[in-house]
Order: structure tokens, then C-alpha cells, then sequence
């Protein structure tokens, strides 16, 4: 199945619902590489299906790896301590957490292997491991630039010449490496490693160590300087082992579970997979949401949020130290824009060393949606965004699968939202937004389209002031832009023109009003024979259509929409909850249309308008471009013999029972 290149998200009213996590990216590929390199077979559940851990098990199937795998479920037969293929050259993706211990693993192991991946991954540091793996004598050689992939392993001759040194505050992952590898090394005496600067991430190492004991070897440390890998240790299968859902990925669901209800039409929203003996560090994200105000429920296998704590209006701003969790610290930069106050994230320079730049990325892509953003080399801080001062936006999301999910949390506020390539989430999350999509709440929109003079306007109207929904005449649009281009002398058939007019069309409804450049518009302007055979000419042009098409999705905003028109429940809003299609005869609509025109003072004859309708029927259903047509699971509804009443209250009880 192909990727769409983009995904537009629709705006949110609010959340809730229960998500299964995938599991661990950061469990899933240390498990397989202690699998890989220990005694015994080991059978793993749990396992993420994702790009990254797809590279895992690719490089471990190359270098001789017995692997069997089940979807969730995988059986490994270990190595004991050696992979059975001398040679390999292994392509890594944009996989951290498969390069760096497998680096290490080689090295130690010694071979002719080549390690590269994609463009990224040649940009991402290795050398800091690099440089510890020299002191034992392993032999690796830069391909181009020093100090990054791609890598050339050679021949080992491994020697101990005391501690071995390693940088911590670049990145966690050069210690877990080392810690991963090193037991290979431990049959007859410690090996120590001496942690250099501040160590970033501890959860993570954490999660190594948890890891480690349970394949059998326990690691002693002095506080996060000093880690002894005590002599005899080796790496032993525990037979079964059960991968957590990943911690990382709940921090989407869980800020959903608070700003779906800052509308206050959102429900609970749990996670599944995690609970409060997790050994991931993330999930201490949720603490960090329970201290800015959130409400948040615990239990031995899920996380919960509920909204926020009683008398708050929105989450607290302030200055959030984000050592521990620097993955889900990105969901605190989206939710910082719903706060009470100024936030900021404290501790994140290893940003700068992901998938991308997250810091540029994160300032470039915040301040398409309106919002003002201060950052330096490891810290950023956000400003909140007023309701009026948010903007619609294509998101860039930098083949990086974390800008793609926490954006979507975008959806919160009053914009339209598209992010671009979201298949990028197969990395960690191929199914991220069919969950998302899940557990949200659409803003409401009622569709309402038919053909000329069924009655659509003031249906529409009606029901979206019986409900206090706002309300979009579609064909009013239509009939501005033909209005505009006969006062300006455009031609019908200057197609470029025609859509630049109606790409800037200065419009809104208000209170059964047309305003136009914030003055009220006459609608009987709109209502004469030349405009309205204009208005029909030009509904058939393609790039009119398409600069309509966001104007009119602009108009979908809390508490919901009322939209009608030719096309609106088959193309604008496809995802509409309810959808009518209306009809009527055509003497009766032709009647109707013959009242309306004598009312607004325009004489004619009823015949002439019957033709009329016959011929716009004609053109409307023939049209190459969004032909009227109901939609497949339109409800129909014929008003011939109904009141303008009687059919106001027909959609309401179609409304009611799709649960409005």
C-alpha cells in the first residue's frame, strides 16, 4: 500500500478512548541483540513491528542469527557470545538503537563488516563510542567523515590496558553499547567504564541494566560516573521475556486525554501496555503532566488522563527539566501551546543528534502555526497561542517519525493541520494515526447537499441555529467569486484569474449574515440570473475548486459545522458525521425558485425557470469536476411534501440518532 504524501488532520473537539501500545523501540532492539548474543533461545512477545526494529533483525539474520519471527512474537537462538558470520556489510536505516551496540558487538567480536544507513544516519554521532572501542584495541575505520557512519570493522585484538572512558552527554546510547557488548569480554575480569560529563537520558541506561539482569548479568555502578561488568559474567537466555508497550508513544495519547477536554467535550483517554512499575523512563512524562495540572490515573498495566485537576482552566507553564525523558519532552513543546504560561524545556541538546535537528525543527515548525518561540543550544522555550492567533499549516516533518506524531496534538487548536509524509511514523509507529484517529473528535460537521433550489441554504441555516453550530454556504462562495469576477471584467474562462479571485476571498458567516471585508454583504446581490449562471460555469473549474476547497474547510471550528452545497459530504468533508443528501421534485424546486426570484423583486416566468433548472441539473451532474452526486452513505431526504419545518426537524432526528 502506498504512503499518502500528506495527511490533513481535521480540528478537534475533543478525545478519548483506550489505545494498545506497540511495543519498545528502545526494549524491543536491546532485547534482540541480547537474544542475538547470548546462550539459549529466547522467545520474545511483545515485539514493535516498525522500520527500526525491522533493521535489528535484518543485520542479526545477516550475521547468522537464527531468527523466527510471528508478528508480535519472535524466537531467537543465540550465539553465545559470537555471531556466525565473520563478514557482512549492514544497512541500518536511520536506526540509533541497532547502529551503536551493534558497532560495539562487531568490534568487540572483530570481522570485515561495514555499517552504513541512510543520508541522516551519516550525520548522526558515533565517534564518542568509537573512541572507548579503540582503547580495547578494536579496529574501525570512517569511511568519510570522521567521527560518523558509515564504519569498517576489521580484524580485533582485544586488550585491557585499564577503565575504558566514554563521553555521556552526547548521547546514552555509547554507554548502553558498551554495557550491551562488553559482557562478551568478562569471562575472567572486570571491565570497568568511566562515564565522562554529566550522563544524559539515565532512564535509558536503566532500561539496559533491567535488561542485562534479566539475561543474567548484573552491572554494579557508582552513581552514573562508574559501571563494572564483574568478571565471569555471560549473557543467558530467560527463556521468555514480554516487551512493555512503548512509554515514548503514550505521551501522544496521554496529552490528547487533557486537551480533548479543554472544550470540555472529551472522556478519558488510557494507555495500555505501561503501567506504574515500568522500567521505561518515559512514562515519567505523565508525573510531569499530573505536576502542570493534568489528571492522571495509574495501575499496574495502563497510564489514564482525565482532563485537568479541578479549578484549573489550563496547564501550568514554567521550566521543565527534560533529562530524563528527552523523546516525549517533544509532547511538552505541543502542549506548551495550550498553557496558562510561557514554557520551558530544560536539558534537550541531545535534540540537535536525533533523527534531525529537533530543536531547529521544532522552533520552524511551531512558528508556522502562529507561535512565538525563543531556543539555544539545549533549551527552548514556548509561548502560549490565543485562540485568534493561530494559523493553518503544512507541517515538514523531517523523515522524523517523533515531529510527525506530536504535531498531531496540532489538531487541538482552532487550524487546519497537514503533516507531511506521516508514513515517516513506520519507524517506531506504522499505525500511529489510525490509533489517533481512533480516540479523536472530530469538530462535528453536518453535510447537506442537492441540487439547485432543494432548499439546502435555508435548511442549513436552520439546523446549525438549532444546534449553535456555525454554518458555511458553500455556493455563496461560488457566487462571490462569479460576483467578483463580472464587477472586475474577468473572464469565465481565465481559469488562473478566477481561482486567484477566489483563493482571497475576504468571507464570513455570521448570524445568517455574509460578510465580505467585514462588511455585510447584500446576498440579493448574488441572486441574479448572470451571477448564478456565472456561479455554475465556474463551479466546474478545477483550480477554482481548489482554491476554494481550504477556504471552505476553514469554516469547520468548535462547536461545529453546518455546511451545504453540491459536494460538500463527497469531497470538503468526506469525513462528515452525518451527511444529506436533499431532493425534491423538480416542479416543486422549480416553484420555489419562481417564489424567491419575485420576492427579491426580480420578475420571470415560471417555465423559464423549470428550463433553467433542467439545464443546471444537467451541468451539475455531468461536470467532470465533483459531479452532484450522493454520497455513499448520504441519508436521502425528499422535501417535496415537507415544510420547511417538518425538514429542519427530519435532519435533527437524522442528527440525533448519529449520536448529536
Amino acid at each position: 500500500m502506498m504512503t499518502p504524501e500528506t495527511l490533513d488532520l481535521p480540528p478537534l473537539i475533543g478525545a478519548g478512548g483506550r489505545v494498545v501500545l506497540p511495543g519498545s523501540k528502545s526494549i524491543s532492539n536491546r532485547v534482540l541483540l541480547l537474544a542475538a548474543l547470548a546462550e539459549g533461545q529466547t522467545e520474545i512477545t511483545g515485539l514493535l513491528d516498525s522500520d527500526d526494529t525491522r533493521v535489528m533483525l535484518s543485520a542479526l539474520q545477516s550475521l547468522g542469527i537464527g531468527v523466527q519471527r510471528d508478528g508480535a512474537s519472535a524466537r531467537v537462538q543465540g550465539g553465545a557470545g559470537r555471531f556466525p558470520a565473520s563478514s557482512a556489510d549492514l544497512f541500518m536505516g536511520n536506526a540509533g538503537t541497532a547502529i551503536r551496540p551493534l558497532t560495539a558487538a562487531l568490534a568487540l567480536q572483530g570481522g570485515d563488516y561495514r555499517l552504513h544507513g541512510v543520508p541522516r544516519m551519516h550525520e548522526r554521532p558515533i565517534g564518542d563510542l568509537v573512541d572507548a572501542l579503540r582503547q580495547f584495541g578494536c579496529s574501525i575505520n570512517y569511511e568519510a567523515q570522521p567521527g560518523y557512519p558509515p564504519l569498517r570493522i576489521g580484524a580485533s585484538r582485544f586488550r585491557l590496558g585499564g577503565d575504558v572512558a566514554v563521553r555521556g552527554d552526547v548521547s546514552s546510547q555509547f554507554l548502553t553499547a558498551l554495557l550491551l557488548a562488553l559482557p562478551l569480554k568478562a569471562a575472567e575480569q572486570d571491565l570497568v567504564i568511566a562515564v565522562q560529563g554529566e550522563l544524559i537520558s539515565k532512564p535509558y541506561v536503566e532500561i539496559t541494566l533491567n535488561l542485562l539482569r534479566r539475561f543474567g548479568v548484573t552491572v554494579q555502578r557508582t552513581g552514573w560516573e562508574r559501571f563494572v561488568i564483574p568478571a565471569g559474567s555471560r549473557l543467558r537466555s530467560p527463556g521468555r521475556i514480554a516487551v512493555e508497550g512503548d512509554a515514548s508513544s503514550a505521551s501522544y495519547f496521554l496529552a490528547a486525554g487533557v486537551l480533548g477536554q479543554l472544550q470540555g467535550r472529551g472522556a478519558p483517554v488510557r494507555v495500555e501496555g505501561v503501567g506504574r512499575d515500568s522500567i521505561q523512563g518515559d512514562v515519567a512524562f505523565a508525573r510531569v503532566l499530573e505536576d502542570l495540572g493534568a489528571q492522571v490515573r495509574w495501575g499496574n498495566d495502563f497510564i489514564e488522563t482525565d482532563g485537568l485537576q479541578p479549578g484549573l482552566k489550563a496547564l501550568r507553564g514554567g521550566e521543565i527539566d527534560c533529562l530524563a525523558i528527552p523523546d516525549a519532552a517533544m509532547t511538552l513543546a505541543m502542549t506548551a501551546l495550550f498553557a496558562d504560561a510561557p514554557t520551558t524545556l530544560t536539558a534537550i541538546g541531545s535534540w540537535r543528534v536525533k533523527e534531525t535537528d529537533r530543536i531547529h525543527a521544532m522552533v520552524t515548525e511551531l512558528a508556522k502555526l502562529g507561535a512565538r518561540v525563543e531556543s539555544g543550544a539545549d533549551w527552548l522555550r514556548i509561548h502560549p497561542l490565543q485562540p485568534a492567533q493561530w494559523h493553518s499549516a503544512t507541517i515538514a516533518t523531517y523523515d522524523d517519525h517523533r515531529m510527525a506524531m506530536c504535531f498531531s496534538l496540532a489538531s487541538f487548536g482552532p487550524a487546519d493541520i497537514r503533516i507531511a509524509d506521516p508514513g515517516c511514523v513506520a519507524k517506531t509507529y506504522p499505525g500511529y494515526f489510525h490509533d489517533f484517529a481512533r480516540i479523536a473528535r472530530p469538530v462535528p460537521v453536518i453535510a447537506i447537499d442537492g441540487p439547485t433550489a432543494s432548499g439546502k441554504g435555508s435548511i442549513a441555516t436552520a439546523v446549525a441555529e438549532a444546534l449553535g453550530f456555525d454554518c458555511l454556504d458553500s455556493g455563496v462562495l461560488y457566487r462571490l467569486t462569479a460576483w467578483a469576477a463580472l464587477r472586475q471584467g474577468v473572464a469565465l474562462d481565465d481559469h488562473a484569474a478566477l481561482a486567484q479571485l477566489a483563493a482571497t476571498l475576504p468571507v464570513t458567516f455570521a448570524a445568517g449574515r455574509i460578510y465580505l471585508n467585514e462588511q455585510i454583504f447584500e446576498a440579493a446581490q448574488l441572486r441574479t440570473e448572470e451571477v448564478g449562471q456565472a456561479a455554475s460555469t465556474i463551479a466546474a473549474v478545477p483550480a477554482v475548486r481548489d482554491a476554494l476547497f481550504a477556504l471552505q474547510r476553514s469554516f469547520r471550528r468548535a462547536p461545529g459545522l453546518v455546511a451545504d452545497g453540491r459536494d460538500m459530504g463527497t469531497v470538503v468533508f468526506p469525513d462528515a458525521r452525518l451527511k444529506i443528501f436533499l431532493t425534491a421534485s423538480a416542479d416543486s424546486r422549480a416553484e420555489r425558485r419562481y417564489k424567491q426570484l419575485i420576492s427579491q423583486g426580480n420578475p420571470t416566468i415560471l417555465a423559464d425557470v423549470f428550463a433553467d433548472l433542467q439545464q443546471r441539473d444537467a451541468r451539475d451532474t455531468q461536470r467532470a469536476v465533483a459531479a452532484l452526486r450522493p454520497a455513499a452513505d448520504a441519508k436521502l431526504l425528499d422535501s417535496t411534501d415537507l415544510s420547511l419545518a417538518q425538514t429542519v426537524e427530519a435532519v435533527l432526528a437524522l442528527w440525533r440518532q448519529h449520536g448529536g
